[in-house]
């Protein structure tokens, strides 16, 4: 079987992470005088990589997450926000319990921020989350789904 059918019947299987990583593996491989089970298992560790970003990819699309932000760059002196506390729900403390967060303050305090920095550092770590706003909330429960009403 030559190198192009290779990649395409890779591809054709799904298997887009060996079908990039094959000819740097093969190449790397053969100059090593690697085994063939040693290519193969770097083959294989390049699909789990590939999986794995492409589960993170998509639970960050469905997050839906309005930009994202980091922690890191949330200033918390000045604020009476509990830093100890939010770097713990960063971290995924509420997760075992099965907890929601619900942030809650005034026009320019950092809820968004925070709760963007929140949820997009769980699902990286493999958890689901959600990021809604209130108007989003009213909007997707509302009866009328925001029915115009013109005078």
């Amino acid at each position: 079987m030559q190198r192009h059918e290779m990649i395409a019947a890779m591809s054709g299987l799904g298997l887009k992470g060996m079908a990039g990583a094959f000819d740097e593996a093969v190449t790397t491989g053969m100059q090593r005088k690697r085994t063939a089970m040693e290519i193969l298992t770097d083959l294989l560790r390049a699909e789990a990589a590939h999986r794995h970003a492409a589960s993170i990819r998509y639970r960050m699309t469905a997050a839906r997450l309005p930009a994202v932000k980091d922690i890191d760059a949330f200033v918390f002196e000045g604020t009476l926000i509990n830093e100890q506390l939010v770097r713990s729900l960063h971290a995924g403390s509420f997760l075992p319990g099965q907890r929601n967060i619900v942030l809650v303050g005034g026009t320019g305090t950092g809820k968004t921020h925070l709760a963007v920095a929140i949820t997009a550092s769980v699902v990286r770590a493999g958890a689901r989350g959600r990021y809604f706003n209130t108007v989003c909330q009213w909007a997707c429960n509302s009866p009328q789904k925001w029915a115009l009403k013109i005078p």
